[in-house]
């Protein structure tokens, strides 16, 4: 399989007090909505039909606790219509039996230039093949 037919991988970033793993789950398929940051849009843009994603937790739990796949690409963000911000639709893929911390991804050398490191407050980051394998064999799917 070449490069460009590989699916993106991504991480999105959800306070559990707002939308949570669970309500994801209960839900199936949402449209992660509310991005207002530049950045963080233009990567909702960037995913394409098939990518996943980790979930993960912010503010209070600061980890990795599931996986979603994207099954709609960007459209108005139906939050704010008219303006330029956009969501896609994520479906629930698998939670993970053992979530990821923030504090082991910053542990883990292979992982010192993520973005969820080095942009903090970036809620939509991308993540590289070899750094998702690695965050994926820090967690056991279910």
């Amino acid at each position: 399989m070449s490069p460009a037919s590989q699916p993106g991988r991504w991480l999105i970033k959800s306070e559990p007090s707002a939308w949570s793993w669970d309500d994801q789950v209960k839900k199936g398929t949402e449209a992660w909505t509310g991005v207002r940051n530049y950045q963080a849009s233009n990567n909702l843009k960037a995913m394409r039909l098939g990518d996943t994603a980790f979930f993960y937790h912010s503010v209070e739990q600061r980890q990795i606790v599931g996986i979603v796949e994207v099954v709609r690409e960007a459209f108005p963000d139906p939050t704010e219509p008219g303006s330029r911000w956009v969501a896609v639709d994520v479906k629930t893929s698998k939670s993970l039996e053992r979530p990821v911390t923030l504090a082991q991804i910053k542990a883990e050398p292979r992982l010192a230039d993520i973005a969820l490191i080095r942009q903090s407050r970036l809620s939509v980051v991308p993540l590289s093949e070899d750094q998702w394998r690695v965050l994926l064999s820090m967690a056991i799917p279910k």
